[in-house]
């Protein structure tokens, strides 16, 4: 198994690609708040659950004493799109707010750096574990 296979870091590649994802999305809605009648999409929040539930349940356990538990699992949802909560909406029927959305932006972007950051050091200290320099 390769260092960027073990499940911390798949984890983390799918947080950034959500991150990705969602910074598509809003750019979208940015890119559209001037146009009659667009509705704003937004990815509903990532769990890290979710990603710990789908990669258990390819998991296979033995009970071999009744105290013991099972690590199984259904497979979860991938994220997707839903339609934002306007709660203002412009005479063209526009729901998207400038403000709210480069709000968003601006969160994505700080918590995308944060996970890339976690990604490198993790990565490093794994490296440093191993007896490798880098």
């Amino acid at each position: 198994m390769a260092i960027g296979d073990l499940p911390i870091f798949t984890a983390l590649r799918d947080r950034m690609q959500w991150h990705q994802t969602r910074q598509t999305l809003l750019a979208e809605n940015v890119a559209n708040a001037e146009t009659p009648g667009y509705e704003g999409r937004d990815l509903k929040p990532y769990a890290f659950s979710d990603h710990l539930t789908r990669s258990r349940a390819s998991v296979s356990t033995v009970t071999t004493n009744a105290r013991h538990f099972s690590v199984g699992g259904s497979a979860a949802d991938a994220y997707g799109a839903k339609r934002m909560n306007n709660f203002e909406v412009t005479p063209k029927g526009n729901g998207v707010t400038l403000e709210e959305e480069m709000m968003k932006v601006t969160t994505n972007q700080m918590d995308y750096q944060a996970v890339t950051t976690l990604y490198s050091r993790s990565m490093r200290l794994v490296r440093i574990a191993l007896g490798k320099q880098g």
